[in-house]
């Protein structure tokens, strides 16, 4: 069976792909920049990636008429412009008229269990996009979903580093809000279970795990499982921009995704009962088990794929492909050379660098920077990195993206992400027994000149100490 698969460098997509593959599918990719879709982890033969933008009508001609369904896994809730829904009305326009044209006889939608009585503008653009969908010749099976738990999940991470960053939290009213979390083992056995079944055919059903929790109970219940102990205190005068902020600074979401979550949060996602698990053979897994799994994944370095490498920038909206040529001209350039006696054993280390591995040098300074970029909106130094030892292009690293991560050319290349008056690069290579550091800053006018100056004496203390302590490494 060949498959459309869109989104397919977010979340549930890579969870998803390799499920299909092993099914014996024909699957393709549908992505924006080829350049982020790490393609070597699948067998070629039932692969194929094809670049798509669904709001530019002309790439979707890229699509193949001889599908028999399509996935549509697109949203862009962390978008940082305010019109996300307007934008996800237009490629759902976009994909309902080019599927059309094609042999789709389903398309499978995941979206958000709606409460009709009160919306936020996240589940609104939701039901929207669902409505768009359903006015067409091909069949839609709809399946709705809450809090999706599992390692590397939006709802697992924010509600890790709360439970693991606050002993004691003082908290804003939707944390007695109701919901039904689900594992995202459970979401791949739905989106996979409901394969041209007919009886899904034109229906909606909301998916959902076999526990009722509020949102305080659920941050319970992870410090629980974790050991530790907390105290949550809920007050009333916690405004929703508050609230965002909040999020923002203690978690690893940016202040876009945190304002329409906060929205979302304020309401109830209880499933509407239906038969579609027994239908399918599913076993709905509790939210203790979801998170122990999501833990076994983590602790395995085994985590697929992670939300952070998924949200929207200005760099993933245009693609990698122009950043990843450094350039030269109108640019300042600091190059240090380091000789080397284990090439492998810095080419390791240098795959681990970030996250919890950190800088090897001045990492409270890093740390400083990134509170910094933090306070002036940037993405700061949160994210970490999804694998300890493993980076691929596209990925995030904590306030750098993956360019390159070529270990074949020994070649490791970033862009900066955080708030700065140009543009930034950072480049590890290894050529014979020399370790090779560059670091690239085109400047924005004269702030940014001014900010390379400002920075410089600095650079000669943490990109020094960095390469020296890389290089020493055996």
């Amino acid at each position: 069976m060949k498959i459309l698969l869109t989104g397919a460098t977010g979340y549930i997509a890579q969870r998803l792909l390799p499920v299909l593959l092993q099914e014996g599918h024909q699957v393709i990719c549908c992505v924006r920049d080829k350049n982020r879709f790490n393609s070597h982890r699948f067998a070629p033969e039932n692969l194929r990636v094809i670049e798509v933008d669904f709001l530019d009508t002309n790439s979707l001609q890229n699509i193949p008429e001889d599908i028999d369904l399509a996935y549509y896994l697109i949203h862009s809730m962390s978008t940082q412009s305010g019109k996300f829904e307007e934008m996800e009305a237009t490629c759902a326009n976009n994909f309902r008229d080019r599927l059309e044209k094609t042999g789709a006889r389903q398309v499978i939608y995941l979206s958000g269990i709606v409460n009709d009585a009160e919306l936020s503008k996240h589940l609104s653009s939701r039901k929207n996009v669902e409505h768009i969908l359903s006015n067409a010749r091909f069949a839609l099976t709809t399946l709705k979903a809450g809090i999706i738990v599992g390692s590397g999940s939006a709802s697992f991470e924010i509600i890790r580093d709360l439970v693991e960053k606050l002993p004691v939290m003082i908290a804003p009213q939707w944390l007695k809000t109701k919901c039904q979390p689900i594992a995202i083992r459970n979401v791949i056995e739905f989106l996979n279970g409901v394969i041209l079944k007919e009886e899904t055919y034109n229906q909606s059903f909301d998916i959902g795990g076999p526990d009722i929790l509020n949102y305080k109970e659920m941050l319970l219940r992870f410090a629980k499982i974790r050991g530790l102990t907390r105290r949550i205190g809920i007050v009333p005068v916690m405004t929703p921009k508050i609230s965002s902020y909040w999020l923002y600074f203690v978690t690893s979401t940016s202040y876009a995704l945190a304002q329409n979550l906060v929205n979302s949060m304020k309401i109830e996602v209880i499933c509407s009962p239906n038969n579609l698990a027994s239908t399918l053979g599913i076993t709905p897994i509790g939210y203790d088990d979801a998170i122990r799994m999501a833990f076994d994944k983590i602790e395995q370095n085994q985590v697929l794929s992670s939300w952070k490498d998924a949200q929207t920038s200005d760099l993933l909206q245009k693609g990698l492909t122009q950043y990843m040529e450094v350039p030269v001209n109108g640019c300042f350039v600091e190059v240090r050379r380091q000789e080397i006696s284990h090439p492998e054993a810095v080419l390791q280390a240098v795959w681990k660098i970030g996250g919890k591995t950190g800088w090897y040098y001045g990492n409270w300074l890093w740390e400083m920077r990134g509170f910094l970029d933090q306070l002036v909106g940037g993405v700061g130094m949160r994210r970490g990195r999804k694998s300890e030892t493993e980076i691929s292009a596209g990925e995030t690293l904590d306030f750098w993206r993956v360019l390159i991560a070529d270990k074949e050319e020994k070649r490791l290349l970033l862009y900066a992400e955080m708030k700065l008056p140009g543009e930034a690069w950072l480049e590890f290579k290894i050529e014979d027994k020399v370790l090779i550091q560059t670091a690239t800053f085109r400047p924005l006018g004269l702030l940014g000149r001014l900010y390379w100056y400002s920075v410089l004496p600095f650079h000669g203390f943490i990109f020094g100490g960095m390469i020296k302590n890389i290089a020493a490494i055996e």
